[in-house]
């Protein structure tokens, strides 16, 4: 895949090239800030963006917002946002315009390369891929909210999976559930939770970002 990187450290920046570059995949650019991220993308048109959410000049969210407008301008690329911890209102944010060709990991999983190449690959194929650590800690500052806390201890396990992006088949493997007990379980998350079938929108993403902000 065809990738733009924006990391205001050198070593992780030159240590993504390298990689991915042995992997096969090509790197248009590699920023070491994100005041250019949005126009470099819109001119060279990646695949999938990868970005540090702190960059200069504050080190706040620089990389969030580049990466909010990118999912506006361009919804077709996809978005990797990087996080030294889990940040849980960026989270939100970023999910907010939807699950779709989206990921959120912390630095630490890009030492995993086959996690982070994974990661890669479902959000080039249209998926999401949010960290299972950032889920982990977000689902226990929301164990007193309700109506979460009607959820049931599998149902609960189901949308861990479920928030870290993976299809219902995926959590049927992950789970050792067949496919139609996933079924079962998110149609009582999604009742609980009172989502209802509605055009326009996606009860799983809506879901997960009642998951994820209690």
């Amino acid at each position: 895949m065809r990738v733009i990187l924006a990391e205001d450290s050198t070593l992780l920046r030159e240590g993504l090239v390298r990689l991915l570059t042995e992997e096969g995949h090509e790197v248009l650019a590699a920023l070491g800030d994100a005041r250019t991220l949005v126009a470099e993308t819109e001119a060279r048109r990646p695949d999938v963006v990868v970005a540090d959410i702190r960059m200069p000049p504050t080190h706040t969210d620089e990389g969030l917002r580049a990466a909010e407008e990118i999912r506006v301008r361009l919804p077709e690329i996809g978005v990797l946002l990087l996080s030294q911890h889990v940040e849980r209102s960026y989270a939100a944010r970023l999910l907010a315009s939807g699950a779709e060709r989206v990921g959120y990991l912390l630095k630490d999983r890009v030492a995993e390369v086959e996690e982070f190449l994974d990661a890669l690959d479902r959000i080039h194929a249209g998926g999401a891929a949010i960290d299972p650590e950032v889920v982990r800690q977000l689902v226990v500052r929301t164990t007193h909210a309700d109506p979460l806390a009607r959820l049931t201890p599998r149902e609960r396990e189901v949308m861990d999976v479920l928030a870290q992006g993976y299809t219902n088949a995926a959590i049927g493997r992950q789970l050792h559930l067949s496919l139609s007990a996933v079924e079962k379980h998110l149609n009582s998350v999604f009742d609980k939770l009172e989502l209802h079938r509605t055009d326009g929108y996606s009860r799983r993403i809506l879901a997960v970002l009642r998951y994820l902000e209690g």
